[in-house]
């Protein structure tokens, strides 16, 4: 009988026609088939799980999984949490680690919430994280793992599928009979599973074999099934405010070690502002912005990077070239013919179409300015323009060189003719302007609609006044986000 030494001294003996299976969960060791005169198995000396003997009908070999203590148990499918690399990214790097570096979410994660309450003594249940990308689901998660002493495992719906989940699950099984130690399992883009996917998580939430922690950027009123929705409590985390935004991107700055402190950057309040507004509600879009403008900046003399508005703009690409120089002509002559239509000449707007008639311009190009033409500098002094513009471009679809010819003269001159007011489109790049500062502000409650009963318990619709009942809501109800209250947009010339 030979024997096969481990290096801490352990010995397995196998007979010819079987294998040993042991279902811990260290790392395997594997020893070459030894035939054997007694034809009896012996492990010798240590202690180990139970032996399932399975009988097999070639020789093989014997894979044995060997632990000496469940707290160094790592799991085959969990993520473990190490020191973030220096070629990680930015927003991995600055990842916090304690609540006290968790901002923007404060609702649920100052000290005496409920939520922070549960993870920091390890009483935590079932939970959804529901909110948008780069809110904080993922760091929360990472949270919990680093205050928990149950097994943390990541899953990812996203990479893994049922096979994968019934694994871990059966480990879950056997960690907590042989060590009575829980699981946390964390399911990134739960909503990604489909419904029969989802139905595999219940028995096992049921009997509390994994505490399900998910995270997703969908509404898991829809995404999510009723049955699992109702063993969890759903947490519901906002885009990140513009003052939130900014503490992570001055941390970012400041951090020696993890962030880009030894960079020496400035920045403009004006720059600083716009890269807040690109980052929208987005920590890691914002770091991630971050760490592409910082590093594409050239240092100064003193080795100082300061970055101002279209330094910022360079490095996102803002300013991209909208033509080419083989197409000026081109914009110049549609140039030409939109001016004299908004200075209310039909003369001159007649002369440029025929500039662009006579040099082979595609007729639906024009019709299609002069449909923008209408909105944009007539809008609401004249509704009908934007019937005559659409006439025009229907005309020429169905009519067709040289004949459509006169059509757009018509409308041309319609157009020309007609009073300007581009109140809409002021009042839309102005509105556009405040989205892209401010980002996603939040919708009001009141403003929202309560589909579910989930959404209704979370105040969804509730205050709203129905109009047509309470004619006085009209003036007295707000429909903006509390930071915009009192926006005006739509100026019309002929009102004060």
């Amino acid at each position: 009988m030979e024997k096969h030494e481990r290096q801490t001294g352990s010995s397995v003996t196998i007979s010819q026609r079987h294998a040993i299976h042991l279902n811990l969960h260290e790392s395997s060791i594997v020893a070459p088939f030894v035939p054997s005169a007694s034809g009896s198995v012996k492990i010798q000396p240590g202690s180990f799980a139970p032996v399932r003997i399975r009988r097999i009908e070639s020789r093989t070999i014997a894979r044995i999984r060997m632990t000496s203590h469940h707290d160094a148990v790592p799991d085959l499918f969990a993520a473990p949490l190490e020191e973030k690399s220096g070629d990680a990214p930015l927003a991995e790097r600055m990842r916090p680690a304690r609540f006290e570096d968790f901002v923007g979410q404060e609702e649920i994660t100052a000290p005496d919430r409920p939520l922070r309450r549960a993870i920091e003594t390890d009483r935590l249940s079932s939970v959804i994280f529901w909110g948008p990308p780069g809110s904080g689901k993922t760091t929360l998660a990472h949270l919990i793992a680093g205050h928990t002493k149950a097994h943390f495992v990541s899953f990812s719906a996203v990479t893994s599928g049922v096979p994968e989940l019934r694994a871990i699950i059966k480990a879950a099984e056997q960690r907590r009979t042989l060590h009575d130690q829980r699981t946390i399992l964390f399911v990134d883009e739960i909503h990604r599973f489909n419904k029969a996917q989802q139905d595999a998580f219940l028995p096992h939430v049921e009997r509390g074999t994994v505490i399900l922690v998910g995270a997703t950027t969908e509404n898991p009123s829809f995404e999510v099934i009723s049955p699992l929705l109702s063993r969890s409590l759903v947490v519901v985390l906002k885009p990140l405010s513009d003052q939130a935004l900014g503490q992570v991107l001055d941390r970012a700055l400041m951090d020696s070690e993890r962030g880009l402190g030894k960079w020496n950057v400035q920045f403009t309040q004006e720059a600083r502002q716009r890269l807040i507004g690109f980052g929208n509600g987005d920590a890691r879009a914002l770091l991630t912005s971050l760490e592409f403008v910082v590093t594409q900046t050239p240092g100064g003399p003193d080795g100082a990077r300061l970055i101002d508005r279209p330094a910022l703009e360079l490095a996102l690409g803002k300013q991209a070239l909208r033509y080419d120089k083989s197409g000026e002509e081109h914009y110049n002559v549609i140039s030409a013919f939109i001016k004299s239509l908004r200075d209310s000449d039909p003369d001159g707007a007649l002369y440029w179409l025929a500039r662009m008639l006579e040099a082979g311009e595609d007729p639906k190009f024009i019709a299609r300015r002069m449909v923008i033409f209408a909105s944009e500098d007539i809008g609401n002094a004249d509704p009908l323009a934007i019937v005559v513009a659409m006439s025009v471009a229907q005309a020429v679809q169905f009519v067709g060189l040289p004949e459509a010819q006169i059509t757009l003269a018509q409308g041309t001159t319609y157009l020309a003719s007609r009073p300007k007011d581009n109140a809409s489109y002021v009042g839309l790049l102005e509105a556009l302007q405040d989205a892209k500062t401010h980002g996603n502000l939040g919708v009001p409650l009141h403003l929202r609609n309560a589909v579910t009963a989930l959404m209704k318990g979370l105040g969804y619709g509730q205050g709203y006044r129905y109009v047509h009942d309470d004619p006085q809501s009209q003036a007295e109800q707000t429909h903006f986000p509390a930071p915009l209250n009192g926006r005006r947009y739509y100026r019309p010339k002929n009102q004060p």
